[in-house]
């Protein structure tokens, strides 16, 4: 992954605040450096699940359990105008990071989601609200998007499918109680996991740990950062990576 500094300075807020003014394209870089999300039991938090909700005069319920939810139709993709913003969950917003917005399924939740023009599918992580706009289901970051191979024509047909994930606590708590960790990615080869370390090290002090996690997908190589000493270092690992281009990474206790 390319680091790109300065040229991911935005302009206006998160995917719910949707504006009208166009999207902008990030720098391109190679699919393959673009993580699949590592399905967790992450608590449900009480940040970005309100329900009923409306936006632009609709209403929307946010399911009670994404258990067993599949549905087709039209995805899009959200980038630059958005990136280091927060999502409705309050993480940062990276436009190559391995997540996506949906209008109903509980935030976090780990989907599948497949192009139906080309049968590439990626796991993802929601943690934002959205898209509102005409029929379309889900929103993905630029960089899902680049490796889903819909980029560069701005949507296509999609299924998304639920991952079930045991242990869940939604008991709707502060969602960095207790983390001291950011898991920043896991890839299919190792030197992209590489890659990774080296840049984030360069704004992080903690340790950056490379380790291969056997899946049924195959074996993956993932990076974690940690431990932080609290919150406050955690947020502030995570304003550092978004701020030189990098995902924020995904807590970890």
């Amino acid at each position: 992954m390319r680091r790109y500094g300065a040229v991911l300075v935005l302009l206006v807020s998160a995917c719910q605040g949707v504006s009208p003014v166009p999207d902008t394209t990030p720098p391109p870089i190679n699919p393959s450096a673009v993580p699949d999300a590592v399905p967790r039991a992450d608590p449900i938090t009480v940040a970005g699940n309100k329900s009923p909700y409306s936006v632009n005069g609709v209403t929307y319920t946010v399911l009670p359990s994404a258990d067993g939810y599949v549905e087709e139709g039209v995805a899009s993709w959200y980038g630059l105008k958005f990136h280091g913003r927060k999502t409705s969950n309050g993480e940062r917003f990276s436009v190559y990071g391995p997540t996506a917005a949906h209008k109903t399924l509980p935030i976090p939740s780990y989907v599948r989601v497949t192009n139906l023009e080309n049968g590439k599918s990626m796991i993802l992580r929601v943690n934002d609200r959205g898209p509102f706009h005409g029929d379309r289901v889900i929103d993905l970051s630029y960089g899902a998007a680049l490796k889903l191979g819909y980029a560069e024509q701005g949507t296509a047909p999609v299924r998304v499918e639920a991952i079930p994930v045991t242990g869940v606590d939604d008991q709707r708590v502060s969602q960095f109680t207790g983390y001291r960790y950011l898991q920043l990615g896991a890839f299919s080869q190792e030197r992209a996991a590489v890659e990774l370390q080296q840049q984030a090290a360069s704004v992080l002090s903690v340790s950056l740990e490379i380790s291969p996690v056997e899946t049924p997908r195959g074996r993956l190589y993932r990076l974690r950062a940690g431990p932080f000493e609290g919150e406050s270092a955690l947020r502030s690992g995570q304003k550092a990576l978004v701020q030189i281009g990098l995902p924020e990474g995904q807590p970890l206790p």
